[in-house]
């Protein structure tokens, strides 16, 4: 017991260490791109110690509450067992610009972690109510399957591709999203060693945006990492999902009932976090990034946008519902 213990500490420890890396990636090399870029980074007074004190207030906070995980999320060793089969839903609303990219690389990494496409993973594109070719983009590469849901809204689609899948985990991924080499695995390691896990997601890294916008969006995640912490293994009020960016078991989204369609847009991964944390443990982690598609943050305002979602976060954490109902599309143009 003292032995399996301390392992789950050291795990624990990694996944800050994770947490630090990550950091630097965006507050280190990034910052120095924000501070050399004409303007000194444009409006916003950012300097290099107000990151060290956002670190090490990070660090004050959330290593207490790393030491409570062990119960939580009782890991065990990894044991030997078939590979669990993984089904890729991709809700995609006029993405004939950027589905085909993020089809690629989901086929491209089904390859490198050694699963056979049809046999041991699956793509389902679920044509959203797309007036452009989103469904000709999708027909066009090899093993994808196309379903259509003409309700237009994100939780219509990822249901309906929930209902076509028949993967053991779903991996719900946004059609901007791009999973990177590795990304495969590390979901497969996470649930082979903790099988009371339900939900796993992590943090984007966007494309198309300033490195400064980045900075930003490094310092929201660790405010909302500690955030998470502290609802899930203090408060137990939910958890946290990077909508996009996240895998689920089956079972525990048979166990969820119907989907709450008041979260068409905004909210709904928080909203399908703290539901799922009734069912198993909802884990967020730096170890599981993808990239995604800045041009909200660009077209928005990152401010904006920040804002949004963190009262998004609390109202349907603590209210259960959306606080912001309607949404604006943003699409790329084909070139």
């Amino acid at each position: 017991m003292a032995t399996h213990n301390a392992a789950i500490l050291v795990a624990s420890f990694r996944g800050l260490q994770g947490v630090t890396d990550f950091h630097h990636k965006l507050s280190g090399k990034m910052f120095n791109s924000w501070r050399d870029m004409p303007g000194g980074g444009g409006n916003v007074n950012l300097r290099m110690a107000d990151f060290d004190v956002i670190k090490r207030s990070f660090a004050f906070i959330a290593i207490p509450l790393l030491k409570t995980i062990s119960a939580a999320n009782a890991v065990d060793s990894p044991r030997s067992r078939e590979i669990m089969k993984i089904s890729f839903v991709v809700p995609a609303y006029n993405e004939q610009a950027l589905l085909s990219r993020s089809l690629t690389a989901i086929r491209d990494e089904i390859e490198r972690a050694g699963q056979v496409l049809g046999q041991d993973a699956e793509i389902i594109v679920v044509n959203n109510a797309s007036t452009d070719r989103t469904r000709e983009v999708a027909v066009a590469v090899e093993g994808v399957v196309v379903v259509d849901e003409p309700r237009k809204g994100l939780v219509q689609a990822r249901w309906t591709g929930f209902g076509a899948s028949t993967g053991e985990l779903i991996a719900n991924i946004d059609a901007d999203t791009v999973i990177p080499p590795g990304w495969l695995t590390e979901v497969l390691r996470q649930f082979e060693r903790g099988p009371k896990l339900v939900g796993l997601s992590g943090p984007y890294i966007y494309y198309g945006v300033p490195n400064r916008v980045n900075v930003v969006v490094g310092a929201y995640y660790r405010l909302a990492f500690t955030m998470y912490l502290f609802n899930r293994f203090v408060l137990n009020v939910g958890s946290m999902l990077q909508g996009g960016n996240f895998v689920v078991k089956r079972d525990a989204m048979l166990k969820l009932g119907n989907p709450d369609l008041r979260f068409s847009f905004y909210g709904e991964d928080t909203d399908m976090a703290r539901r799922l944390s009734k069912v198993g443990g909802v884990k967020f982690t730096f170890r599981l990034p993808a990239e995604s598609s800045g041009r909200r943050l660009v077209g928005e305002g990152v401010f904006t946008i920040g804002i949004r979602y963190s009262m998004n976060f609390f109202w349907a954490t603590f209210r259960k519902k959306p606080f912001t109902e309607e949404w604006r599309d943003i699409r790329e143009e084909m070139s």
